[in-house]
């Protein structure tokens, strides 16, 4: 079964420290690159997708900026689902044009997170997260709350913290071979822990990146999509699980809803974890990524560490994962750090990512992730 929604345009800004941008700007950029990538004008767009700013927190993010462009489109509304809102917002559009009540939809993201956020703006928006009564008064952070996955996670299946290390310098090799990348200077395992403790055991460089930057793409019905210039990529199959909102409501520090999510997505498009030739998943810590792996079943529990450190999740490896570098090397601009996972999906199923370049992708899996590992979408897509 396939969800007959096809992405036909993609885009992203330049990605890093960008003095001068602004959430709008970054929306717009992305925006229009996108539609120009498939082959459209602006009024040929019917629906609009927003997610969320940290730096222009309006209730109504998707009106804004269609008025920012001056678009009047018959579908407008914002999605929020922390970093799972990008893959949510894909999986929505392509029920809008599978449906019949949209020919194109613009999902659009992005932010000036590094440069329109003060540190003391960013330590809040990273303490926002926990439970008001039983989490923030005892101190949670986001950083807190994932170091406390991590330590159950090595404690149950015996992950080192430089197996966790070996999945950043992968990440960082991928993005020294990604010209718009944020971090392209090599790191090391010794790096990697040397760098201060944010949350034991989590490291600095353990973490993702903030990052000023923009994505968006454009997805058409089967009908519509005929016409674009551009090699057109099938969304095969999506699927969401949702488990909890805070950390002390989490069933399990072991699995989680990209378990069910992924299952969803997979049956849906007919295909199993073992047949994916590239995938891009959410990594806003080194041990998001090892749990997902291993969750949605890409490796046996305690084998995603030893994966990345015998360079499985490379370019030669059995599953060459976030090759543009993901959010802990590539960047994080909020919403459109999930975007950017897609938005390499793309470029490796069109056989446009150059260096980074998997060999004969015809199957990518991307997979976003929002709050301490609570909100979960997951999406097969196909070339």
């Amino acid at each position: 079964m396939t969800m007959n929604a096809f992405i036909t345009g993609v885009y992203d800004t330049a990605v890093g420290e960008l003095p001068g941008s602004s959430c709008m700007s970054l929306h717009a950029q992305a925006a229009m690159g996108a539609i120009d990538d498939a082959g459209l004008r602006l009024s040929d767009i019917d629906g609009v997708l927003c997610a969320y700013s940290f730096t222009e927190p309006h209730l109504m993010l998707g009106s804004v900026f269609c008025e920012y462009l001056g678009i009047h489109p018959g579908t407008c509304f914002a999605i929020q689902a922390g970093g799972a809102s990008a893959c949510i917002m894909i999986m929505q559009a392509a029920a809008l044009v599978a449906s019949g009540q949209c020919n194109h939809v613009l999902v659009v993201t992005g932010d000036n997170r590094l440069t329109g956020l003060s540190r003391d703006g960013a330590v809040a928006a990273l303490s926002e997260v926990g439970h008001p009564q039983f989490e923030r008064p005892f101190g949670i952070s986001v950083p807190a709350s994932y170091a406390l996955v991590a330590q159950r996670y090595m404690h149950e299946y015996g992950t080192t913290s430089e197996q966790l290390a070996s999945i950043a310098v992968e990440h960082r090799r991928h993005a020294a071979r990604h010209p718009k990348a944020h971090l392209r200077t090599p790191l090391s395992v010794a790096d990697v822990l040397a760098s201060k403790k944010i949350a034991d055991p989590l490291h600095m460089l353990d973490c993702c990146l903030i990052s000023d930057g923009g994505a968006a793409l454009v997805v058409s019905s089967a009908a519509a999509h005929r016409d674009s210039p551009s090699k057109a990529v099938e969304i095969l199959g999506a699927g969401q699980g949702h488990t909890h909102e805070h950390i002390i409501n989490a069933p399990s520090l072991v699995d989680f809803g990209c378990k069910a999510s992924s299952a969803a997505a997979f049956a849906r498009a007919g295909v199993q974890a073992k047949d994916i030739d590239v995938a891009q998943i959410y990594d806003s810590f080194t041990i998001t990524l090892a749990v997902e792996l291993e969750s949605i079943g890409f490796f046996q529990r305690g084998e995603a560490g030893v994966a990345a450190a015998t360079g499985q999740l490379g370019l030669g490896g059995a599953l060459p994962c976030n090759t543009h570098g993901g959010l802990l090397s590539y960047g994080h601009s909020g919403a459109a750090g999930g975007m950017f996972h897609a938005v390499e999906a793309v470029h490796q199923l069109r056989g446009h990512a150059q260096e980074r370049q998997v060999a004969d992708a015809h199957l990518a899996f991307v997979h976003g992730d929002g709050g301490i590992l609570s909100a979960h979408c997951s999406l097969v897509l196909g070339a």
